[in-house]
């Protein structure tokens, strides 16, 4: 079995910059060939956990909890030992999404999440006690090349340990403001939302010349902070999309969506009730967060399983 374990260089680097990698999950033909396969179970939503027509922003939510290959990727031992090396031994994944970027598309404007409660107003994790750090760990998979021609991921390195927008704050949605706000001369918003408006300080300018692109090729992935300044490229091309997939891990003593039976964000709403966290490593000691058994994995089934 391989080790994916991080070593104590790593860690601190992690700890230092935010983020982790590029490392290789797949190879470009591995990856390419399991999209294929769950290109075409997205467009089943027989099993699907949210009950969304296919155009809404967020139908493709927590498809891990009903496609079968995301389902085993996101418990991936290439994933899940590096978590477990900067989370701790009890670990779940409470949140996955598609992120497709189309020819011709908008960049995504720099952002971060702490509570995640930027888009519906609440908090949707809350850190157990008076915990200093929050957020989430994104691991995010490149299924196509991802490049600064369209749309790869940009970071600042070492912003992860303050925040610079009141999430709050609550943004108002506004589906016109898709693929044409422009700031400062390039084509980025933030799926219907102004990131600008939850900003601290009005007139506070992310640093652009601190950025570092991902540059990363099919079945690759980068582990980061949520609360990392973190933003994209518009997909400049004319002919390639860029596809990438995200996972969202935290410790098992994070409370999930608290004191909430529903989402209401990026115009629309989703009832939680087939909703369940899936434990990844280790162990559930707190009872926070209902639960989907992980040894469903790699079968598909119409509700999860409370454990």
């Amino acid at each position: 079995m391989n080790d994916f374990k991080l070593s104590q260089d790593e860690i601190t680097r992690f700890r230092e910059q935010g983020y982790f990698g590029p490392f290789t999950l797949y190879s470009p033909d591995e990856a390419r060939q399991r999209y294929k396969v769950i290109r075409a179970q997205l467009f089943d939503r027989q099993y699907a956990v949210y009950d969304l027509p296919a155009q809404s922003p967020i139908a493709n939510y927590d498809r891990h909890l009903d496609v079968n290959l995301l389902t085993e990727h996101v418990c991936h031992p290439g994933i899940v030992q590096r978590l477990v090396s900067v989370l701790g031994p009890d670990v779940v994944c409470w949140r996955s999404e598609m992120f497709p970027k189309y020819p011709g598309d908008e960049g995504t404007d720099w952002h971060q999440a702490d509570t995640f409660a930027h888009a519906s107003g609440q908090p949707q994790i809350v850190w157990p006690g008076d915990t200093r750090f929050g957020g989430a760990v994104t691991a995010w998979t490149a299924l196509t090349e991802a490049n600064e021609e369209n749309g790869c991921l940009r970071f600042m390195p070492g912003t992860h340990e303050e925040m610079f927008y009141d999430e709050s704050k609550k943004m108002a949605f506004d589906p016109s403001k898709v693929n044409v706000l422009e700031k400062d001369g390039i084509k980025r918003g933030f799926f219907g939302y102004d990131y600008r408006s939850l900003q601290k300080d009005p007139d506070w300018k992310p640093d652009e010349s601190k950025a570092v692109s991902m540059v990363m090729e099919p079945g690759q992935c980068v582990l980061f902070w949520s609360t990392l300044m973190h933003s994209s490229f518009p997909n400049s091309t004319k002919d390639r999309t860029r596809l990438g997939y995200t996972s969202r891990y935290v410790p098992a003593s994070v409370r999930v969506y608290p004191d909430t039976d529903t989402v209401d964000e990026y115009g629309s709403k989703i009832s939680l009730d087939k909703f369940g966290v899936v434990l990844v490593a280790g162990d559930d000691h707190f009872g926070h967060n209902r639960r989907v058994d992980r040894n469903m994995r790699g079968k598909r089934f119409a509700a999860p399983q409370a454990v």
